[in-house]
């Protein structure tokens, strides 16, 4: 009877209603489990009930990240790796809610890019090496793939393919991927505007404007007040760094490959809008 009333639940909670009733729709299904016995995996849990059991939590993970609730998706997750690994994971297919680990890849993908964007970088490639001791190619992935890329071009400084990977249609796994768009955006404005600083003494207005992805020269004078930068005759002029020789002219070198790639793609993405 539980488990016909945890299906019930279950189906409810995919058509993703809002983040107040997907929480009302989780407790009463965290009942359900509890009647089950089934909160946490075991051994002796029947197999269909801990599809269920899962696929719950998966839920739960997914509307915690669709209402920006890091904190909830994080205990979700931790929560779904013994049924992970007791499900034996990764993959779609199979009988059940969803089949064995239809979710896995998501949830997983969504916390890389969780653990991105907070800049928990240790942790992040912890959860790759884990990812390769179970063998196949991660980056291949459509879920792990994404995170894995971003963060290799963010650490490169290819700015313009993080942003075009956040912006293209297509380019996105799915909605929830998504969430994380504005956080890093704002990372890669930060990051461009550091190199700028490093790369020259000043820019044009409108040409910052392209750089950094804003909309108007008003929000390009806006972001500079609040770097300390100056704002002058069309200009924006960056506070004078102090020469730091062969290694200081490399890290400049760098900066303005990292500046004319991103103004480059700026420049096309206006062309083409």
């Amino acid at each position: 009877m539980a488990d016909r009333q945890l299906t019930t639940v279950l189906t409810q909670l995919k058509t993703n209603p809002p983040y107040a009733e997907a929480s009302a729709l989780l407790s009463r299904a965290k009942l359900l489990l509890l009647q089950l016995n089934a909160l946490t995996p075991t051994p002796a849990t029947p197999a269909a009930v801990l599809a269920l059991a899962r696929a719950t939590y998966e839920q739960g993970a997914l509307a915690s990240i669709r209402a920006k609730n890091a904190d909830a998706f994080t205990r979700y997750v931790a929560q779904l790796q013994p049924f992970y690994e007791l499900c034996g994971g990764g993959g779609g297919g199979g009988a059940g809610p969803g089949g064995p680990g239809a979710e896995q890849n998501k949830i997983t993908g969504l916390y890389l890019l969780l653990l991105l964007t907070q800049g928990r970088y240790g942790e992040f490639h912890s959860e790759l090496e884990a990812l390769a001791t179970k063998g196949g190619s991660a980056e291949a992935d459509r879920y792990l793939g994404y995170p894995i890329r971003l963060e290799r071009w963010l650490m490169e400084g290819s700015y313009d393919r993080v942003w075009k990977a956040m912006m293209k249609k297509g380019e996105v796994p799915c909605e929830e991927f998504g969430v994380f768009s504005e956080i890093l955006t704002f990372q890669i404005r930060s990051e461009i505007a550091s190199s700028s600083e490093r790369a020259y003494p000043s820019l044009p207005l409108s040409s910052t404007k392209s750089l950094l992805f804003l909309d108007s020269e008003g929000a390009v004078v806006e972001f500079a007040r609040s770097r300390g930068w100056i704002v002058r005759d069309g200009h924006i002029f960056f506070p004078t760094a102090q020469d730091a020789g062969d290694e200081g002219e490399q890290d400049k070198e760098m900066s303005q490959m990292v500046i004319e790639n991103t103004l480059g793609y700026a420049r096309q993405l206006e062309t083409i809008v």
